[in-house]
C-alpha cells in the first residue's frame, strides 16, 4: 500500500492534466451530458482506491481504461442503450487512446457528413458527389449531369454550404437568398 502523499502526488501530477480530454472523451460517448461531471467524479475515485503506482507504466491508459469501463457499467444499467454506443466504446483496446479518440471523432463525423449529404434535395446530392466524392471536374459533371456548367457551379455552392451548416449543427437547408449577391448603390453626384 502507498502512503497517501505519493497517491496525492501522483494524482496532482499524473492524472489532473488529462482532465480535458478526459471530460471531451466521456462527453463523446455519453448520452445525457448533464451526468459528465458525475461520470468524472466516478473515474477519479476508482483511480484514487486503486493505484497500481508501482506497476504503472501509463497513467493516460490506466485512466482511460477506467473511463471505458464506466461507461460501459453505465451503458449496461441503462433501460435503453444504443449499439452505436456499445460498439464505439468496445473499439478501445490498451492502444494509443488518442488515437483512436481521433478515429472514432472521424467516424462521428464522416456519420454526420453521410446525414447532411442525404439531406440534399437529390441534384445538388448529386452533384456535391460526383464532385467531392468522386473527383470529377465541373465539366465533367455537367456532361455526365446534362446540364450547363453554370448550374453545377451553383448547385456545387448551394450544397456545400448547406452541408458545411448542418455539420456546424445546423438544419443544413438549401438557403438560396441573394445574401452574397452583389448590390449596386446609387451614388450621388
Amino acid at each position: 500500500m502507498t502512503d497517501d502523499s505519493t497517491t496525492k502526488r501522483w494524482f496532482v501530477n499524473e492524472v489532473l492534466p488529462l482532465e480535458r480530454d478526459l471530460v471531451r472523451f466521456v462527453a463523446r460517448h455519453c448520452r445525457d451530458q448533464a451526468d459528465v461531471p458525475d461520470i468524472r467524479q466516478e473515474i477519479y475515485e476508482r483511480a484514487l482506491s486503486s493505484t497500481p503506482q508501482d506497476a504503472l507504466r501509463s497513467t493516460r491508459n490506466y485512466v482511460f481504461t477506467i473511463a471505458r469501463n464506466v461507461l460501459t457499467d453505465r451503458a449496461r444499467r441503462a433501460k435503453i442503450v444504443s449499439f452505436e454506443q456499445f460498439a464505439d466504446i468496445d473499439t478501445i483496446g490498451d492502444v494509443d487512446i488518442s488515437a483512436q479518440d481521433r478515429q472514432m471523432t472521424s467516424r462521428d463525423e464522416l456519420r454526420r457528413a453521410m446525414q447532411g449529404l442525404d439531406q440534399l434535395p437529390p441534384r445538388c446530392r448529386e452533384v456535391v458527389c460526383l464532385r467531392k466524392v468522386e473527383g470529377l471536374s465541373i465539366r465533367e459533371t455537367a456532361d455526365q449531369m446534362g446540364v450547363s456548367h453554370h448550374t453545377v457551379e451553383r448547385q456545387l455552392t448551394l450544397g456545400l454550404r448547406a452541408l458545411a451548416n448542418f455539420m456546424l449543427g445546423g438544419d443544413g437547408r438549401i438557403s438560396r437568398s441573394s445574401g452574397t449577391a452583389f448590390v449596386r448603390r446609387k451614388t450621388k453626384s
